[in-house]
């Protein structure tokens, strides 16, 4: 199954950059053991509409070009069920056992995600109560798919 990272804001050359390439190499490279791989990143800027409803609905226009035909869509939204890193790993792998291909993860943008995403949505996952900044959330989502490659293989890296 192909993974890809959808995102609404670019991240900036730093620390955050490289922190979450970091953890998006690892899954690229552990990944092909369990039937998964990293397929792309997206990033789209921000919408300049003069309201939080159009800049949600163009930022949703942007992630259903990204979307591949049939492709299952999961959405991080703070108001998401919260799941563990293992129930996290189990639901990739349910989706990877379904026989759908592909895999699109979306971050929404400061003012969250269009309602009409979140009907199509096959899961919608919350990093916890707190809001984090998008750069955070790139981060933990990277490490989380990692992570999940390790539970699912069997690797020593999640010691729960």
């Amino acid at each position: 199954m192909r993974i890809g990272l959808f995102a609404v804001g670019r991240l900036k050359a730093g620390p955050e950059k490289d922190l979450a390439g970091r953890y998006l190499d690892r899954f690229a490279k552990a990944g092909s053991a369990v039937g998964l791989e990293l397929a792309r990143v997206v990033e789209v800027n921000e919408s300049r509409a003069g309201n939080a409803e159009t800049r949600k609905r163009e930022e949703a226009a942007q992630l259903e070009k990204a979307l591949a035909d049939g492709s299952l869509l999961v959405l991080l939204d703070e108001r998401g069920k919260a799941i563990d890193s293992e129930g996290f790993a189990s639901l990739i792998s349910t989706f990877r056992d379904s026989g759908k291909r592909d895999l699109m993860i979306a971050i929404g943008g400061a003012d969250g995600l269009d309602p009409a995403l979140h009907a199509r949505a096959d899961a919608i996952l919350c990093l916890g109560k707190m809001t984090w900044p998008h750069q955070l959330v790139r981060i933990l989502i990277a490490e989380q798919l990692y992570r999940a490659v390790t539970i699912l293989s069997g690797h020593p890296y999640h010691r729960a």
